[in-house]
């Protein structure tokens, strides 16, 4: 009898090391979930030295790059940031989800901000619904949220500011971190003296620079302005290479920002686990480029960097891919490096997916610019860009408040009006009819429209169907008149209220439950921090739990509060 109970402990014993040995083993096997960085820079084109830009001194971003795969071809689906934020945080173009026009803030009319359908969600929430820990450090400006931190559905982000860090996440989660970067946007090409008319906005963009950057920022000089090559619709002026020696300081700026996010995973030891991808928000912040279809305008550079341990067999570790990605192709593709599955709403692909067919054409869009009123869509091949006008009578070259603080907007302008520009100086200045049709092999620049011409119809009717098809595909709001759908998404411009959270305990678990179609429910117990709620939990007994609810776009709802059962 002893000797029967030393051999069953002695067969118990080894039968749990074997479990635990099945169980490493299977720990082991298991994928590993990659933390992903996301670096979004403000207003620029591929100027970067390892996209080919011989000026640009970018040794972070150009070392990042001889570590990954570069992506040329990449294209954002706006020249301007907030409808291209949108599209990059849903997947989904913003012309399908009333998030269109330059932005929703800056509508003369009733004010209202973006509501999206209801299926909509920011990838983001989807990876925290997966166990990531998601955080952003200073811009949203998606549409249906202000442009700055702690303005949108507090359910996207665990943590929003400057603060916000992985350090923050729980033991053993996996985290997504998404850096904006201000140091080349737009406002630091104005000059640091000021404008008039424009002083008042010109101010605070530059108090704003100041406070971020410090009392130095916009009068770094750059590179030799003489050394840089103009592109043929800018004028041979002191000024002109001034304000683009200007934008270079500024991307130095930023390389070094680049460096510290860098510096700061290497510190602590997640380069190896961490995939890291840079790109910006739209072309540059520069006349001629942002707010515009041409390449210029929605251009970017992309490079995605994967560590050894957690690179795909079937993509290359380094090197250069030159297949066509739209900015609506990254939700898709974040979310499947992270092992969860994209939304079939969502309007992108995967473009790391080996399987999945490459895109032949990328789509973009402009609407509202401000105060200005327009309506524009575009479609690009790999040789060819259509682009199609309902206010053929606006010219790209119209006087615009915030971009006229720029020093060069207002010299071209004069020379236009002077007549002292050249013809390719001159095109941005002429209305420019409803078709358009550029030949990008022939003409890089896009200055020679190319669609009355009797050889180019067939490209002409095929570049036709294809943006026919894709309207047709995900629909274009815009067709409603954008009094109509503030009024629609704002009854007497205030904001609807998300309907407050409801309990329904069910055994040891709790359930969470809103009325409001699409509304996305956030939780804590106790004191706490907020987390996503995603299904049942399980808090235990007489615990406290408090719960809210927010549909994007509309007020959050009031704060609900439940106790627990105590156990008998």
């Amino acid at each position: 009898m002893h000797h029967g109970r030393r051999g069953w402990i002695a067969g118990a014993w080894w039968m749990m090391l074997a479990w635990f040995a099945v169980g490493a083993q299977a720990r082991a096997d298991a994928p590993r979930r990659p933390n992903i960085v996301l670096i979004v820079a403000e207003d620029l084109s591929p100027r970067i030295g390892s996209f080919g830009d011989p000026v640009a001194r970018t040794p972070r971003i150009d070392r990042l790059a001889s570590d990954g795969i570069r992506y040329p071809n990449t294209f954002t689906t706006s020249g301007v940031c907030a409808p291209s934020r949108a599209a990059l945080i849903t997947g989904m173009h913003q012309n399908a989800i009333d998030a269109q026009h330059m932005r929703t803030s800056t509508f003369p009319g009733p004010e209202y901000r973006s509501v999206p359908p209801p299926e909509v969600k920011a990838f983001p929430e989807l990876l925290r619904a997966a166990g990531y820990y998601a955080t952003v450090n200073f811009k949203l400006d998606y549409q249906f949220s202000g442009v700055f931190v702690g303005t949108g559905p507090f359910t996207i982000w665990d943590g929003e500011g400057e603060d916000a860090s992985w350090h923050d996440r729980p033991e053993g989660a996996p985290f997504f971190a998404m850096f904006n970067l201000m140091e080349t946007h737009e406002s630091g090409v104005f000059s640091p003296v000021g404008t008039w008319p424009n002083s008042g906005v010109h101010l605070v963009m530059q108090l704003a620079r100041a406070w971020q950057f410090g009392w130095g920022a916009g009068r770094e000089v750059g590179p030799d302005p003489a050394a840089i090559e103009l592109p043929p619709y800018y004028p041979d002026t002191s000024t002109v290479r001034r304000d683009l020696a200007r934008h270079y300081a500024n991307i130095e700026r930023m390389d070094a920002h680049v460096g510290r996010i860098l510096d700061g995973l290497a510190e602590d030891d997640l380069l190896d686990e961490t995939i890291v991808i840079f790109t910006t928000d739209h072309g540059d912040g520069l006349p001629r480029a942002k707010r515009e279809l041409f390449d210029s305008g929605i251009r970017v550079p992309m490079i995605v960097r994967w560590p050894e341990g957690l690179r795909p067999e079937h993509l290359a570790a380094v090197g250069v891919d030159e297949q066509l990605v739209s900015f609506v192709d990254l939700a898709p593709a974040i979310l499947n490096m992270a092992g969860v599955p994209a939304p079939a709403s969502m309007h992108g692909r995967d473009f790391l997916d080996p399987i999945a067919a490459p895109r032949n054409t990328i789509h973009a869009a402009r609407d509202r610019i401000d105060e200005v009123v327009d309506r524009q869509r575009a479609v690009r091949d790999a040789h060819f860009k259509y682009i199609r006008s309902d206010h053929p009578d606006v010219p790209g070259g119209h006087p615009l408040d915030f971009r006229d603080n720029i020093a060069m907007v207002r010299e071209m302008r004069r020379l236009h009006q002077e007549g002292k520009l050249d013809a390719a100086q001159e095109r941005w200045f002429e209305a420019p009819g409803r078709e358009r049709l550029y030949d990008l092999n022939a003409d890089p620049h896009e200055l020679r429209d190319v669609s009355g011409q009797p050889s180019y119809h067939v490209h002409l009717a095929r570049l036709r169907s294809a943006m026919d098809a894709w309207l047709e595909r995900v629909g274009d709001v815009s067709e409603t008149p954008e009094t109509k759908t503030a009024r629609s998404a704002w009854p007497e411009g205030v904001a609807p209220v998300t309907a407050t959270p409801a309990f329904e305990e069910r055994e040891a678990d709790l359930v969470i439950r809103c009325e409001t179609d699409g509304a996305s429910i956030g939780y804590r117990v106790g004191s706490g921090p907020w987390r996503l709620y995603s299904g049942p939990i399980s808090p235990g007994p007489g615990r406290i739990i408090e719960a809210k609810a927010v549909r994007y776009g509309w007020a959050e709802s009031e704060t609900a509060s439940f106790e627990t059962r105590e156990v008998r």
